[in-house]
């Protein structure tokens, strides 16, 4: 993000897809930031994606100063937001995109003519395409069940199935969330967590990711499904990023070779176009902390994915997978870059997710 304070009015610049997004999600703190007191008007760059927020007095009694106050505070309330938001995309129908929104109020699902795209917080994110996994193994589990399991009858040469009977006590039994039936103690199976499910669909779940559906409680170490082959390597530096000006620089590269997709990809059989990224860390001793826990998610092929860029729109391309990376040195968290006091914290946390910590 660019600041311009040219007098009066002052303007900063911002990311026009955050702002959308800010406008959609965070509408009463971004009113209640501004007051009566001081107007924004908002000039749309098509060029460069971008939007410049122009902040003015109501009138000439309001001082310069409150408008460079409501400026300064946008501008951290603006860096909060973008630096944990996420793009990704979701495999769904469009008449599902509806109630998803309302069951996750704070992502921004905007409907596409094949899936979704998903604006919204990592942690927020992950839920959503968690629910979704487990709704289609549960949905396909419950089918299969219910055809294996409903008796059959014959009335007028025509056959019949009907569910059983056995279940007059639903509301005093355990539900799976998995696949919405009630758990059997022949097969229950109870995780640390004290969560329940039928032990079928637990193993089925776990193979997509070994989490509890229910509370995200870490069960094994996750799989990514980045392509294999790719290497990364680390040097050091002795310059500085700005707000570690102590300390020197780890300058990260990844290198991810084209290739062609396997069963873990969107489009087995098809290619995907490599990538190559160079990305940055303070060497300090929490940055080479995070740099240890880097270089383990690669391994682990967690750092990159498949699928389709958020940037360029082109699919079937190497991609981030939701780890966040300092690509820039300078610019601060909307440029992907320095100073930015939490970023560290941030990146562990992400890495917890998946299972690496």
């Amino acid at each position: 993000m660019k600041l311009c304070t040219l007098g009066r009015p002052i303007k900063a610049v911002v990311a026009a897809p955050v702002m959308e997004y800010i406008k959609k999600r965070h509408s009463a703190e971004l009113n209640k930031m501004k007051g009566s007191h001081v107007l924004t008007e908002e000039l749309l760059s098509a060029e460069t994606d971008s939007i410049t927020m122009i902040f003015k007095p109501f009138n000439s009694r309001v001082r310069e100063s409150r408008v460079r106050l409501v400026r300064e505070r946008f501008v951290t309330f603006y860096q909060r937001i973008a630096s944990n938001l996420h793009v990704t995309n979701v495999d769904i129908k469009q008449d599902q995109c509806r109630d998803l929104q309302i069951q996750f109020p704070e992502l921004v699902i905007y409907p596409q003519p094949f899936g979704a795209t998903v604006r919204g917080s990592y942690a927020n994110i992950v839920s959503l395409q968690d629910f979704i996994q487990q709704k289609s193994l549960g949905l396909r589990d419950r089918q299969a069940r219910r055809a294996l399991e409903a008796p059959m009858h014959f009335t007028n040469n025509h056959v019949h199935s009907s569910s059983s009977a056995s279940c007059e006590q639903l509301d005093e039994e355990e539900t799976c969330v998995i696949c919405m039936e009630v758990i059997r103690k022949a097969v229950k199976k109870t995780l640390n967590c004290k969560h329940s499910f039928c032990r079928g669909c637990l193993k089925k779940a776990f193979v997509y990711k070994p989490v509890c559906p229910t509370c995200g409680a870490l069960y094994g170490t996750l799989k990514g499904t980045q392509p294999e082959g790719g290497e990364m390597s680390c040097s050091n530096q002795t310059s500085s990023l700005p707000g570690y000006e102590k300390f020197g620089t780890i300058t990260v590269r990844y290198n991810i070779p084209s290739g062609i997709q396997k069963e873990d990809h969107p489009n087995p059989g098809q290619t995907y176009g490599g990538a190559s990224r160079v990305a940055y860390l303070p060497d300090s001793p929490e940055g080479q902390k995070v740099k240890e826990l880097l270089q383990r998610a690669f391994k682990l092929r967690l750092i990159f994915t498949v699928g389709q860029s958020s940037t360029s729109g082109r699919e079937n391309v190497v991609t981030w997978n939701d780890i966040h990376h300092k690509t820039s040195i300078s610019g601060g968290p909307t440029c992907y870059g320095y100073p930015d006091p939490d970023y560290l914290k941030r990146v562990q946390e992400e890495l917890k997710l998946k299972g690496v910590e």
